[in-house]
């Protein structure tokens, strides 16, 4: 019997107070037992977004909450600039382009920086955009983004939104919604949140909402208008994932009894800790600038990164994931958000060190492990 460990940077792992709040018998959404849960969670996710406006709730993936974010702000024919930096930055401009709407790409290699200067020439090339489109961190390559630098410089364009895809980034760092001017962003549930896949979020600005006032393009499930007023009522404008959001509560619970800061922290030495347990492997870390949620790895010369990711499960039970479209067998990845340990960073370690060794890469044996521990001897 081999006992599984889940470090993909989504789903994540669940804790067990979590599952049992979703294994209590169902409730019926249009009732009083169910309005107070939404109720609780309302306002923790004002906490969660550093919002005072209300956070919509969709039952769909994180793409659902990214689609509502074109959709509900923009009309045909306008124009928006999109980062394409990786797999989801280029969701943002595939979304734009199905809504005919006219995409400004600003293309970056994956795993580089973005410049917050290239925004501020893409927009001053093209004031008529009406959205700049980014993450806050691209999954696929590991890389984080200067968010509030960029926001910096949206903010000067009152006929532009800044939106950001934060569905790995809400709850692993900062990024306050209202603090730092951003117009919409969006989360989901298999992330920091620590729950299933099902549930995404868009908290919204008081300036999204007048882009909303104006905007035509078609929409119908992700009507942000509808879930406004049904919110305000504490209920759901078509049947919500009910046993989903009774499991948020708990974790909403969780993450403000731990706080906020402490959380960023404990991620941020999780993902160092990892980082240099790598490094001392003799590997070298694929993104400039990484971020804490997830740690994206070079392969070793002539080691597949997907035989890695898969040995590492299939054998010594921990699930992290492989590269994806162009960085597939190039880079595995490792993630340390959501209900993340110590322990679980010398686990994967671990398993690293036994799956390297499989595939004939020479190194010393325990060194990333030692590397990690002097990291981590301090949380």
């Amino acid at each position: 019997m081999i006992k599984r460990y889940l470090l993909a940077p989504g789903p994540t792992e669940i804790p067990p107070e979590v599952l049992l709040k979703m294994a209590e018998p169902i409730v019926h959404h249009r009732n009083p037992l169910f309005e107070a849960v939404l109720q609780e969670v309302r306002e923790n996710l004002k906490y969660l977004f550093g919002t005072k406006n209300e956070v919509l709730i969709f039952a769909s993936s994180g793409t659902g909450a990214m689609e509502s974010a074109v959709t509900n702000v923009l009309s045909p024919g306008d124009k928006a600039i999109c980062v394409r930096s990786g797999k989801f930055g280029e969701r943002w401009a595939n979304i734009c382009k199905a809504y005919g709407v006219e995409t400004v790409n600003i293309d970056i290699p994956w795993g580089e920086d973005l410049d917050p200067e290239d925004i501020e020439k893409a927009l001053k090339k093209h004031p008529d955009a009406k959205a700049v489109y980014t993450q806050a961190t691209e999954t696929s390559t590991g890389v984080k983004f200067p968010i509030k630098e960029i926001s910096d410089i949206v903010k000067n364009y009152p006929n532009t939104l800044m939106v950001v895809d934060g569905i790995t980034g809400v709850g692993v760092f900062e990024l306050p919604q209202d603090a730092w001017n951003i117009d919409v962003l969006v989360a989901g549930s298999q992330k920091a949140l620590m729950l299933p896949p099902g549930l995404s979020f868009c908290g919204v600005s008081d300036k999204a909402w007048e882009f909303n006032k104006k905007s035509r393009l078609p929409k119908f499930y992700f009507n942000w208008q509808k879930e406004l007023e049904n919110l305000k009522k504490n209920q759901t404008n078509f049947t919500p994932a009910i046993s989903l959001i009774v499991g948020l509560r708990e974790s909403l619970r969780m993450i403000k009894q731990e706080g906020l800061e402490n959380i960023y922290k404990r991620i941020d030495i999780l993902a160092r800790a990892t980082r240099e347990g790598a490094k001392a492997l003799g590997l070298k870390i694929f993104p400039k600038t990484p971020s804490p949620a997830v740690t994206a790895i070079c392969a070793p010369d002539g080691i597949d990164g997907q035989e890695i990711y898969k040995i590492m499960w299939r054998k010594y039970g921990v699930t992290g994931a492989g590269g994806q479209d162009q960085l597939k067998g190039k880079i595995f990845r490792i993630a340390t958000l959501g209900y993340a340990d110590k322990y679980d960073v010398i686990t994967a370690l671990s398993a690293l060190e036994f799956t390297l060794k499989d595939l004939g890469y020479k190194f010393e044996m325990g060194k990333g492990v030692s590397a990690a521990i002097n990291v981590l001897k301090d949380l």
